[in-house]
């Protein structure tokens, strides 16, 4: 088990590396020519997701060389977490978003231990955007170059009826996925004050934590798109789970994020075709 301070020397060294990242995705965005497929031709990945990989696992091994790593351009999807202190990292959460410039992408960095989120930051360098949480700690939105923090804090919402929701059509495209996807939008859009698609798993949960959106499902990020998100999320005040209503796994790749349990559950109970991931 780590103290404090051990939690506060990771998230001083995730702050610095995030904006480090965050400066080369922002040269580069709308200026890749090599853009690459992974699992679908919807599943993009470039040379700065690389780039900016690679310099942050070497500078975290420099700090703290015992902790293990996990990251989306260098880890397998059957790479899974243990109980040991584990970094996992997104270096452009929202490739697609920025491949396109279109100023929704980010960089997530997340730091694990016993398998549940205890640190996270998530830095869109478009907006100087940095927001960040650790356990027990409360979460927090820094702007202005570092010079304004403002405390996060989710929006009350009593009902669906009420909410403005946010869902991904996500890079996966079976048949199954897009069954899914689209009986789900249908049924929950219809109860709710709309849906907003933004491209970023990091960015739709800070939307949540952050109180402009009141809940976010979704069906296939991976435990880098959602460990930085999802402990913003809960320290902000918000409430994670599965989408059939258990309790949240980091691994599962699927979830419902929203401002508090009750919601969360009402959308669990509205949605019609659950989907797992992890088979296809």
């Amino acid at each position: 088990m780590m103290d404090l301070d051990q939690l506060l020397q990771r998230q001083s060294l995730a702050i610095k590396l995030a904006r480090k990242a965050g400066q080369l995705i922002k040269e580069t965005t709308g200026a890749i020519t090599t853009i690459d497929n992974k699992c679908s031709f919807a599943d993009l990945v470039t040379e700065t997701d690389r780039t900016c990989e690679k310099m942050v696992f070497e500078e975290i091994k420099q700090h703290f060389p015992d902790d293990d790593f996990i990251g989306e351009e260098s880890s397998s999807d059957s790479t899974s977490l243990t109980d040991r202190g584990t970094w996992i990292i997104d270096p452009v959460d929202g490739t697609t978003n920025f491949v396109h410039s279109f100023p929704f992408s980010c960089i997530s960095i997340g730091f694990a231990l016993d398998r549940q989120s205890v640190i996270g930051v998530v830095y869109n360098p478009h907006f100087d955007l940095l927001y960040t949480a650790i356990k027990g700690q409360g979460a927090k939105v820094i702007s202005n170059e570092g010079a304004l923090e403002q405390k996060l804090s989710v929006r009350s919402c009593p009902s669906l009826s009420q909410a403005l929701i946010v869902s991904e059509l996500g890079s996966q495209r079976t048949e199954a996925k897009r069954e899914c996807v689209f009986k789900n939008m249908e049924t929950i859009g219809w109860q709710c004050h709309g849906i907003r698609m933004l491209g970023s798993c990091a960015l739709n949960l800070c939307s949540v934590a952050a109180g402009q959106t009141d809940a976010f499902f979704e069906y296939g990020p991976y435990s880098w798109d959602v460990c930085a998100g999802s402990i913003i999320v809960t320290e902000a005040g918000g409430y994670l789970c599965d989408t059939d209503g258990s309790e949240f796994n980091l691994e599962a790749r699927r979830f419902i994020a929203a401002s508090s349990e009750k919601l969360a559950k009402e959308i669990s109970s509205k949605i019609v075709v659950q989907y797992d991931p992890k088979t296809e």
